[in-house]
């Protein structure tokens, strides 16, 4: 009985951990973002970028895991309503604005994300793949 409860919860720390990451660090009031030397924001790349992440890892959990399209809408839902309460907070940080466009970037960064991982089993493959760790032995010496 315990293993199930622990297996049902255990899809759900991954989106739980990141979802707390972005909360702390959007609450930041000095956050930096690298010079890329790109044309646009490299700002709302990251949105993009992480709140797509947000929400394959979502679909990822175990009552979306069918990838219906109830189960896509639902995945963007929630990571689009995160975003825009994400950008709301911001507004109340010191040296912070909350931005429309950062909040387009993390919808459609969400629906790019989904899409993509439905529609290719490749790319779906590629982020389900297990990775094994080999734990390497030590001798008696320290070597």
């Amino acid at each position: 009985m315990r293993q199930l409860i622990v297996n049902k919860i255990s899809s759900y720390v991954l989106p739980f951990s990141l979802a707390v990451s972005i909360f702390i660090a959007s609450g930041s009031q000095h956050l930096v973002t690298e010079d890329i030397y790109i044309s646009y924001s490299p700002d709302k790349l990251l949105h993009f970028l992480i709140f797509g992440l947000l929400a394959t890892i979502i679909l990822r959990t175990r009552n979306l895991k069918q990838l219906r399209l109830r189960d896509l809408i639902i995945s963007v839902i929630i990571v689009s309503v995160y975003g825009f309460f994400d950008e709301i907070r911001q507004s109340f940080t010191p040296n912070r604005s909350a931005e429309i466009g950062d909040w387009i970037a993390d919808t459609v960064g969400a629906i790019t994300a989904v899409s993509l991982y439905t529609r290719s089993k490749g790319y779906r493959n590629l982020l389900e793949r297990r990775v094994q760790i080999k734990a390497t032995k030590k001798s008696a010496h320290g070597e």
